[in-house]
């Protein structure tokens, strides 16, 4: 009798093994369609068929300025944010892990010590017979609980606590990526700042020369004191813009200190010439964007998770199937027999199935809510498809105007210094030229000489754009 209930028990147990593999409700994921006319043009006019991207090389490739190394090191050991996107990647693991164990079953010890007296006149028995009315019962034994998953529904949120979990994995490749662009980006803007101090310095001392030579020409008697007090006015114009450019180097200086999580302070680096960024600007093909940014990624991710969700909410419109043991283990009226062989076994189980039927309509509105919820989920993806291509295609553009401009402004800046050249000769030597022809070419060359800087640093930051754009930053 015993070997029948045997077979019994491990009949029960084996019914959730050949279930759990019917999993014929929820659908299997396929990745989230980019259209191919999103594909053939998503660069605008830069398409290309070459595999080869500039994100895939590591950013130490792309800085190879060893003090912008040091800035970048700097942010991923100590920056907030980045120490915040870490917890929270370890959150979501956690989550997965534990959505992992929703196959196995609850096991619960339940030890339990009962103690009964019975009612001597509520029993009906002569009075000549001997009755026990205390008793205590000793029950070692263990709890279980197991949902089947039938129809995948506990396979569905192990995949979607998945998907959040690489979610989070790609805003960490977003925010190292953020963090690198954003720190080169500052280190870049402050040697640009240094440069175009530098530059303001050396206009000063000639302006400091050219103001000694008017005061000469008008003690003798070659320009008049208006002459004198443009040529002041022109110097302290110069003079003017440096506390300016002291103050922005100041701010960049404690917001990349702020990056670095440290407090501000001064900030070592090299000069804008000295490390001009040289690298090939190689997109890659569209799809690439898949694999390299990682916001397309983690926009994908959350597609992947709405999809899961979807799965989830419409295995709820099926019964739910599970084994449940009330309890298993050993039994007596005393610990000393506790342990007196099979007689003392217990157990109770207990096979169910629950099927909704009416509960307000909770489960189709869920339903219906995740559908939409995962529509809207392809949409944020598509969308990060094409902000991604509108940055890359913005960034090389930048960089090719970046490159015009230098050409033109080389050229300007050349025009100019002979302008200011040719002016103070006359001034010295005739008295036909107009001291504001040379006052207008000094001005015009100092706000030149700034210019070009600034199309160096736009070279140099359209680079570092298109890298951040491509993906690049996190390897």
């Amino acid at each position: 009798m015993r070997f029948n209930q045997s077979y019994k028990i491990a009949g029960i147990l084996a019914i959730p093994i050949l279930l759990s593999s019917c999993g014929v409700v929820t659908k299997k994921y396929q990745r989230a369609p980019v259209a191919q006319h999103i594909q053939d043009s998503l660069y605008r006019d830069a398409y290309t068929t070459d595999t080869t991207s500039l994100a895939q090389l590591s950013w130490k490739e792309v800085f190879k300025d060893p003090k912008l190394q040091y800035l970048i090191e700097e942010a991923f050991a100590n920056n907030y944010d980045f120490k915040n996107t870490i917890l929270q990647i370890a959150q979501a693991e956690a989550v997965y892990r534990q959505s992992k164990l929703a196959f196995y079953p609850t096991l619960s010890f339940t030890p339990q010590v009962t103690y009964n007296h019975a009612s001597a006149e509520a029993l009906n028995f002569p009075s000549n017979v001997s009755i026990r009315l205390n008793t205590t019962t000793v029950q070692l034994g263990f709890g279980t609980n197991w949902e089947l998953d039938v129809w995948g529904k506990l396979a569905s949120a192990k995949r979607g606590a998945q998907a959040s979990w690489y979610q989070t994995e790609a805003s960490k490749k977003a925010v190292q990526t953020a963090l690198v662009s954003g720190i080169a980006n500052a280190y870049y803007t402050l040697m640009a700042l240094d440069q175009q101090l530098e530059i303001t310095y050396q206009t000063i001392t000639l302006r400091e020369k050219s103001l000694t030579t008017i005061k000469a020409l008008k003690a003798a008697a070659v320009l008049t004191g208006a002459a004198v007090v443009q040529a002041e006015a022109n110097l302290y114009a110069a003079e003017v813009s440096v506390p300016d450019l002291k103050r922005s180097i100041r701010e960049l200086e404690n917001s990349l200190s702020n990056m670095t999580g440290k407090p501000g302070h001064s900030i070592q680096r090299a000069s804008l010439s000295e490390y001009m960024i040289q690298t090939p600007l190689t997109t890659g093909v569209p799809v690439q964007l898949l694999q390299n940014r990682p916001d397309v990624m983690a926009a994908e991710m959350g597609y992947r998770r709405a999809f899961e969700n979807t799965n989830v909410a419409k295995a709820q419109f099926y019964p739910t199937i599970a084994l449940t043991s009330g309890g298993i283990g050993i039994s007596a009226l005393t610990h000393k027999n506790l342990f007196a062989g099979t007689s003392a076994i217990f157990y109770n189980l207990v096979g169910g199935i629950t099927q909704p039927i009416f509960n307000r309509g909770a489960i189709r509105t869920n339903y219906k809510v995740s559908k939409l919820q995962q529509e809207q989920a392809l949409n944020i993806f598509q969308q990060a498809i094409l902000a991604a291509g509108q940055e890359v295609s913005n960034a090389l553009y930048a960089y090719e105007t970046s490159l015009d401009k230098q050409t033109t402004r080389a050229k300007q800046i050349a025009a100019l210094e002979k302008a200011v050249n040719f002016n103070m000769q006359l001034l010295e030597y005739t008295s036909t030229t107009n001291y504001t022809d040379v006052l207008t070419s000094e001005q015009s060359l100092l706000t030149a000489k700034l210019a070009g800087v600034s199309d160096l640093l736009q070279q140099n930051t359209a680079i570092i754009e298109l890298y951040r754009a491509l993906g690049g930053g996190w390897k």
